[in-house]
This record gives C-alpha cells, structure tokens and sequence, in this order.
C-alpha cells in the first residue's frame, strides 16, 4: 500500500513540538518529513512562518501537504544548507530529524527493509541511487562485510554470519530478504533470532544509504543553520545514532571527547534541554509499536 495511508502515527508527536518550542512566524525544518506528520502539526502551530521539508523517498512526495507557508525538497537531507539557501533562508529557528526507517518503508515488502516479508535486497531511501544490499551481500569481501556487520549491526558472531554467506553465494547470487534470513538464521538459535536478523538488516540499511556519515552532516550543518536560541530535536532508533548524536550536543565531538580552545575552555554550541533522551509513554507504545526504541534529544543553538 503506498501514500498517505500508509504511513503510521508520528511517533512522540508532542514530546517533539514541545521540543521546537514553535514561536510565531517562524522558520522551521522537518528532514524527515515521511508521512508529514510531524510537519502538519507544525503547521498548525506556526502563524505565519514558513516550513521546509525534505524527504529523498518518492513514496514521500505522495504526502506533501498543500499550504502557501510550506515547501517539500525531495532530496536527502545531507543538501540541507545548500536548499536552505536557494530558498532564501538565511537561518532557521528550529530543526526536526525523526531518524531511522519510516514504518511505510517497513511494511512494503518490495523495499527490503523487513524481516517481515519477502522482497529483494534492496534497502535503499533513496531509489534513484546504485548501492543495494543485494550487491553488498555478493560483492563485499569478507573482511568489509565482518567490518559492517561488526561496527553497524553490533553482532558478536561476524564472523561465523560471514563465512555463512560467502559460503551460500558461492552456489549463486543471493538475491531475496528469505534466502538472507536462511542464511543468519543459522547463526543464530531462539528467542533471540528476531533481534539477531534485525542487527543482520540494520548493518545492511546503515551501510547501503551511508547513514552514519550522513548524521554527521546533518549535525554539522544544524550548527550552522541554526538561529541563537533555535532548537535542535532528534529522535534516534538504536545506540549507534543515539551515542553519536549525544556525543555531538554534550562534547562538541563525534569521538567523545570534549572540544576545547586554546585556553582549555569547552568549545560547545548547544545547551542541552533535557538531560536524559525522552522515550515514549506507555500510552503510546500501547498504540505504536516503532516508538518502543526511539530515544529524542532536544538542545538549544548558543
């Protein structure tokens, strides 16, 4: 099933807008706008103001709303800065990232995002672009898949869930989400096979689409984009982006390790909002299954 209908409830939709801290007639941007959830209630909060979405999925541009204050780029949103400035926006007062896969992208199968069903190994946000998880499963050598596998799905075993698909495709390309899921079954026993074939497909998302590198981007160019005072709110689906986008908002660095100046003073351009990531109610887990992993930070542009 594809547009609007699709798409499922915004997850923390109001932990998020009290996150923007929406003022009237302001400049806001909402990266991920998906299903435009999160975008139509801002709408609904600004008077006057502007909007900008970006979505490099087709399937999004299907739900782009239509109001005079609002524009969609289909584009990933690492291009954020230059958009920004071909729309005349000098700054923003509030930036929106709702990371991860969208639960429409989850539920058709075609997509390859799913253990859920059967589908080609595809995984890519964007369609338009070359890499696919199909060619990283036949193409990769070893010891870059044990690297993805390792560093981007966490698994303990890489190297077992390696030779496992080295050893398959030797008899032909593997092509489908259920010969993968064969293959990592194998390395993998109970209740535990469902979060093991999930890291097995998170590694592969991560790597098809580059997003960690693209996180990155995105935090660098919120720095620059931001107002004095305008909010950044990000909500994250698993450690490695959540440990990334921590790092940045309370040490300046990706790594960790605190930024400073010449003087040893801390060199930080955000004020943390809430100290620890807000998770989801339990009202809302009860109706919205994807909420149960998110994790949103909120900070404010010194």
């Amino acid at each position: 099933m594809r547009g609007l209908m699709s798409y499922h409830n915004p997850v923390m939709l109001l932990e998020c807008m009290d996150g923007l801290a929406i003022k009237d007639g302001g400049i806001y941007v909402d990266v991920t706008f998906g299903g435009g959830g999160h975008s139509k209630e801002i709408l609904k909060r600004l008077k006057g103001g502007r909007l900008i979405g970006f979505d490099q999925d087709a399937d999004a541009l299907e739900n782009k709303i239509d109001d005079d204050r609002f524009v969609l780029v289909p584009q990933n949103f690492k291009y954020l800065k230059n958009y920004l400035k071909m729309y005349g926006v000098s700054g923003v007062d509030g930036l929106l990232a709702d990371l991860g896969v969208s639960s429409h992208q989850f539920d058709v199968g075609e997509r390859g995002f799913s253990i859920r069903f059967d589908g080609p190994l595809d995984m890519r946000m964007n369609q338009k672009t070359d890499l696919t998880a199909e060619k990283i499963i036949n193409d990769y050598d070893e010891d870059a898949l044990v690297r993805l596998f390792r560093e981007y799905g966490e698994i303990k075993n890489a190297k077992k869930l390696v030779f496992e698909i080295v050893s398959a495709r030797l008899g032909g390309r593997i092509k489908t989400t259920a010969e993968l899921i064969d293959i990592a079954s194998s390395c993998t026993v109970g209740k535990m096979r469902n979060k093991y074939l999930a890291q097995v497909f998170q590694a592969l998302r991560i790597e098809v689409n580059d997003e960690m590198a693209v996180l990155k981007d995105l935090l660098l160019q919120a720095k620059e984009v931001l107002n004095p005072g305008g909010r950044l709110v990000v909500m994250t689906y698993h450690s490695l982006e959540d440990r990334l986008v921590k790092n940045y908002l309370r040490k300046g660095s990706f790594s960790g390790e605190l930024e400073k100046d010449f003087f040893g003073n801390p060199l930080l351009d955000f004020k943390i909002i809430n100290k620890k990531p807000i998770v989801s109610s339990v009202e809302e887990l009860a109706i919205n299954n994807r909420a149960r992993s998110a994790k949103l930070r909120v900070a404010e542009k010194l």
